[in-house]
């Protein structure tokens, strides 16, 4: 098979002669790249990477094709973290046309089509992540058609384009977890209802101060934090309700924002399942699954907060916690689909300051 040729361009001036394996577009975005072995049908359907262009560094993409794309009693798909793809693109080094899975339904080729997103291969991708690990994350298109002009997603609300609209309620368990949804990952969800509980789940800038809940949860999501103002605002706000918050990558960030913390870019990002955190104050290390651009800066600590986990690699913080308000978050995902499942008991965590502010 012959596939249409294609071109990924840089915003240096960098041009890589690719060729097509998915839907026959050209698409703009922020190129990042992810060091992860498995997990591309999560990762595609991760709303994190919304406006993004995604370069997986192994060099076996699509080797056990897609799962089925079914849905549990709850509307939930049960193998992919939202209904559709969020990547705006796909560059990979070798495509496996040959591709085999007991629980495999179609090749890679057909899901990107079927969600007309691009799909690029024959690029040394290798020499791709060492560019952008020397100059950070770079805008790029891919050329396949017609020309396109480069898109810059973090000067864009992308949380409006992957939360839900209207508020949604799953489950029927003991415990009420308001969710405000950034982007929420489904696995997310399914962690929550596998431990009794019932999810609220509602759309970014929902005004929630009059909802009755017992944990307020923020979910991930793609982009600047600093773009999503009513979100902080709103979270600011339940400071003074006394019930527990928990929240995961961009919901760490929101916390951290609406407690008086800043935030910064990084270079290039952590996207892999092997990222080492350790808990602070102790030796003990977490292998985490993390996916994000920006990071909460510990330089400034506001009163009554600590630095819960660093990353063993860079320093960055990866963690807060009040432990008088209850308040804790993460910046990555101990949900872990795909990746680790070291850090689930941050649920139990979470659920048992639940438990004791309803003793009181």
């Amino acid at each position: 098979m012959i596939n249409k040729k294609a071109q990924l361009i840089l915003e240096d001036g960098s041009i890589y002669e690719a060729y097509s394996f998915g839907y026959e577009k050209s698409s703009a975005g922020e190129i990042v790249f992810n060091t992860s072995m498995t997990g591309y049908n999560e990762s595609l359907t991760d709303p994190s990477y919304k406006g993004q262009i995604l370069v997986c560094t192994y060099p076996l993409i699509g080797n056990y094709g897609i799962p089925p794309i079914t849905s549990n009693k709850k509307k939930i798909k049960i193998f992919f973290e939202s209904n559709n793809i969020n990547v705006s693109g796909l560059i990979i080094s070798s495509y496996s046309e040959n591709a085999f899975h007991w629980n495999m339904y179609k090749k890679l080729s057909y899901f990107l089509k079927i969600n007309k997103t691009v799909g690029i291969y024959g690029i040394d991708t290798r020499s791709l992540t060492k560019k952008l690990r020397d100059k950070g994350t770079m805008l790029g298109k891919i050329i396949i058609s017609d020309n396109v002009k480069f898109y810059n997603p973090d000067k864009y609300n992308l949380v409006y384009k992957v939360s839900i609209r209207k508020k949604k309620i799953y489950g029927n368990g003991k415990y009420k977890i308001l969710l405000i949804d950034c982007g929420v990952k489904n696995n997310i969800i399914r962690c929550f209802l596998e431990r009794n509980c019932t999810v609220i789940r509602v759309p970014w800038n929902y005004n929630f101060l009059n909802e009755e809940y017992d944990g307020l949860f923020i979910s991930n999501g793609p982009g600047n934090p600093k773009e999503y103002k009513t979100t902080i605002n709103n979270i600011s706000k339940v400071f003074l309700c006394n019930k527990p918050i928990f929240g995961i990558c961009l919901g760490n960030q929101l916390l951290g924002l609406a407690a008086g913390f800043d935030t910064h870019k990084l270079k290039y990002g952590h996207r892999s399942n092997n990222q080492p955190v350790i808990l602070s104050g102790t030796n003990r290390c977490f292998i985490t699954s993390q996916n994000h651009g920006y990071v909460i800066d510990s330089n400034k600590i506001p009163n009554g907060w600590k630095i819960l986990f660093k990353n063993l690699n860079d320093n960055t913080c990866e963690g807060l916690i009040n432990f008088e308000k209850s308040f804790i978050s993460v910046q990555f995902h101990p949900e872990a689909s795909s990746g680790p499942t070291d850090t689930q008991f941050l649920f139990d965590v979470f659920l048992k300051f639940i438990k004791c502010k309803k003793k009181k």
